[in-house]
């Protein structure tokens, strides 16, 4: 997708928009982003980061403690068991670090492939699809797939987007979707791509 490329350049580690250093930071800060968003969530992880820097430090946190620091991003008490959770399992099964494959990753409380895939193409440059509903919705728009399970529409779009390419085509999706290809009322006379797209409002 060249023209979503000239629209939002960089990689896809420039490209997202939480606010990590490393892949357990940016795990951390992908499973509070969960109905929430990115500036909530950049607001609370700087002070979660200082108080927890390692899977140890928060799988060994005061629970109470925990979920009054992520308040504010919602739905704090699963979020915290899944935080909790998901250090756990890192310290005990993977040596403290984050691991690289998929299926280790999913197997991890509180990251499903979604997740997986942020982690994977953001934080380790390996090949990875994030399919949220924005990502979702667009390429249904655009035709690219009919599908709306999301398993099934990343392996449609695995098919077309070379693997060194997927985090940061996945990206650009989502921040057109954020601010051009709306839910309800996308903007097509704003989109660079209304010229081709199926779903334009202006054909």
């Amino acid at each position: 997708m060249v023209r979503l490329a000239a629209e939002y350049p960089g990689t896809a580690q420039e490209l997202c928009e939480l606010d990590h250093d490393g892949s357990f930071q940016l795990l951390v800060a992908t499973i509070l982003s969960a109905q929430s968003t990115d500036k909530t969530v950049n607001r609370v992880t700087p002070a979660l980061f200082a108080a927890y820097p390692t899977p140890a430090d928060l799988a060994a946190a005061a629970p109470e403690q925990l979920e009054e620091q992520i308040y504010t991003t919602g739905f704090f008490r699963s979020k915290a068991r899944s935080l909790q959770g998901m250090a756990r399992a890192v310290v005990d099964r993977f040596g403290g670090d984050v691991p690289t494959a998929i299926d280790d990753l999913v197997s991890l409380p509180g990251v499903g492939r979604k997740t997986a895939n942020v982690v994977r193409s953001v934080a380790m440059g390996l090949p990875g699809l994030p399919v949220d509903t924005h990502v979702g919705r667009i390429s249904r728009r655009l035709g690219l797939t009919e599908q709306a399970d999301p398993v099934k529409v990343e392996t449609e779009l695995n098919a077309m987007i070379p693997p060194g390419e997927r985090g940061a085509f996945s990206l650009r999706m989502i921040l057109h979707g954020r601010r051009v290809c709306l839910a309800r009322k996308p903007a097509c006379e704003s989109c660079v791509l209304e010229d081709f797209c199926p779903a334009s409002s202006l054909a």
